[in-house]
């Protein structure tokens, strides 16, 4: 809800910006949505394999954590190469999606904010597929929303300033490295699901469900 939430209100204040702003939006986004996907697998990878390692029978912490760098590598390398090829088509050829060099020309204003906000997007997806994993939902819902807070108050703040198109993708790039390094430093912490050391704590009452 955070997520559609935020994109919805981007496409709010591009709206009313002009017709144009709101043609090169709909292309970069809709490249942005097709490219995001990828990093999907992640997340479902992490949700199938780290339950196990957290609270099966043969619960292993240590694996889970090196499950969780080899997601964040594959994730890190995923969303360069995502985003290298993701940003390369409407840099070299933007005639594709459109002949109006208005509406190109704001497409090349926020290439590197798209740029920056696919990249991570892949680690974002693995590090919240671990969280979910380890039912620390709580935090999920309070960090969702605490970024989605920050991050309409950081639009409509750029908003006002008149950034136009490339504060609203600012503003988008806040919204997911806030995300990444949230979810990161909830992972890291001595205190998290991956460096619990009281085995009852997160386990379920009955294991054999797990």
């Amino acid at each position: 809800m955070s997520k559609v939430g935020f994109y919805s209100l981007i496409i709010y204040f591009a709206t009313s910006m002009g017709t144009h702003v709101v043609a090169a939006h709909q292309v970069m986004i809709q490249i942005y949505s097709m490219c995001v996907v990828w990093g999907g697998p992640l997340s479902q990878t992490a949700q199938s394999f780290m339950p196990e390692m957290m609270f099966g029978v043969t619960r292993n912490l240590a694996k889970a954590r090196l499950l969780l760098k080899s997601l964040v590598v594959i994730g890190t390398i995923c969303g360069l190469v995502i985003g290298t090829i993701a940003t390369s088509v409407p840099w070299f050829s933007p005639t594709i999606f459109t002949p109006d060099q208005s509406v190109i020309q704001e497409m090349h204003t926020v290439l590197i904010p798209f740029f920056m906000a696919l990249t991570v997007a892949p680690c974002t997806h693995g590090l919240e597929g671990t969280l979910t994993a380890g039912r620390d939902l709580k935090f999920l819902s309070l960090s969702m929303s605490g970024c989605f807070l920050l991050g309409a108050l950081l639009l409509m703040l750029l908003s006002s300033k008149g950034y136009g198109l490339p504060g609203c993708w600012c503003a988008f790039v806040g919204f997911q490295w806030a995300r990444f390094f949230l979810a990161l430093r909830r992972l890291l912490s001595p205190d998290g699901i991956l460096y619990d050391n009281d085995s009852g704590k997160y386990k379920p009452s009955d294991p054999r469900a797990t």
